[in-house]
């Protein structure tokens, strides 16, 4: 199979390497890389260009700045389209990703999957062995959206109800990630990975992007909905996101900033009161 590999890399080009090695490792088949480099330090990106340089099948695109998340994805999909136009299946999302043995095997047999649906949602689980897929499998309540909206009113107020969140997870956790067996369509996939099939490149191209950080679920969802489509979680296509379960972690400030303002984005298109999906919770 041909596939493509689309990631962004912002000062962990450590772990850059290991997913372009760990889907080397799937034999058999054609890989081709495209990595954004979002403006990392020096040394980080000596250690990317040195990696790249001895690699034929890894395309580097230096960015002065950072773009973002799905804006560094963008401009690895323009990379692609105009290099690779042949490869009309991808893998895109975060670096710190680890394909195991059998993973393109694995998109392969969901081939006819993958041209039915523009994006499918693979299965993801952390290094904790946590699922993050299904994300969100019909809508998300009032409630909790009014709880969205104080989570960013203050930065204080997010700490606590973090604090509240990290005690309570037990009975307050959506659990839309516990249906991780079932293939199914569903609202959002989880925005570390998604795979794109050949109708998203002749129907959309690019991500819609309106915010630098945080919110790309929905937005990818919205995008999809305005066509007809929404997104196909599939759990035979299984990969490791490496990163521990974040619920215990405190943000910084800065992250929360860039939460809050994505947030704002994203009330704008989806005030509270609107229908949500079937499913809420």
């Amino acid at each position: 199979m041909k596939l493509a590999y689309v990631c962004t890399n912002y000062n962990s080009s450590a772990d850059t390497v290991r997913a372009i090695e760990s889907l080397r490792a799937n034999a058999g088949h054609q890989v081709h890389s495209i990595v954004v480099d979002n403006g990392s330090r020096p040394d980080q990106q000596a250690v990317i260009q040195e990696f790249t340089a001895r690699s034929d099948d890894v395309d580097l695109v230096l960015s002065a700045t950072n773009t973002g998340y799905f804006g560094g994805l963008n401009v690895g999909l323009e990379r692609l389209r105009q290099t690779r136009p042949d490869l009309r299946v991808a893998v895109v999302g975060n670096n710190d990703l680890i394909f195991p043995a059998g993973f393109v095997d694995s998109v392969e047999r969901q081939r006819p999957l993958l041209d039915r649906y523009p994006v499918v949602s693979p299965s993801i689980t952390t290094l904790d062995g946590e699922h993050q897929n299904p994300h969100v499998i019909g809508g998300i309540s009032s409630l909790r959206e009014h709880l969205y909206d104080l989570y960013h009113s203050h930065y204080l107020m997010a700490l606590l109800l973090r604090a509240v969140a990290r005690r309570t997870r037990r009975i307050t956790r959506r659990g839309d990630e516990d249906q991780h067996a079932q293939a199914r369509e569903i609202w959002q996939g989880h925005g570390s990975c998604y795979l794109l099939g050949p109708r998203f490149f002749e129907e959309f191209g690019l991500f819609w992007a309106p915010t630098f950080l945080f919110g790309e679920e929905f937005f990818l969802a919205e995008q999809l909905k305005r066509k007809g489509y929404r997104v196909y979680y599939e759990p035979s296509i299984a990969l490791v996101h490496a990163c521990h379960s974040s619920v215990a972690q405190l943000p910084s400030r800065r992250h929360w900033e860039l939460s809050r303002d994505a947030h704002r984005v994203y009330r704008r298109h989806n005030p509270i009161g609107s229908t949500p999906p079937k499913g809420a919770n």
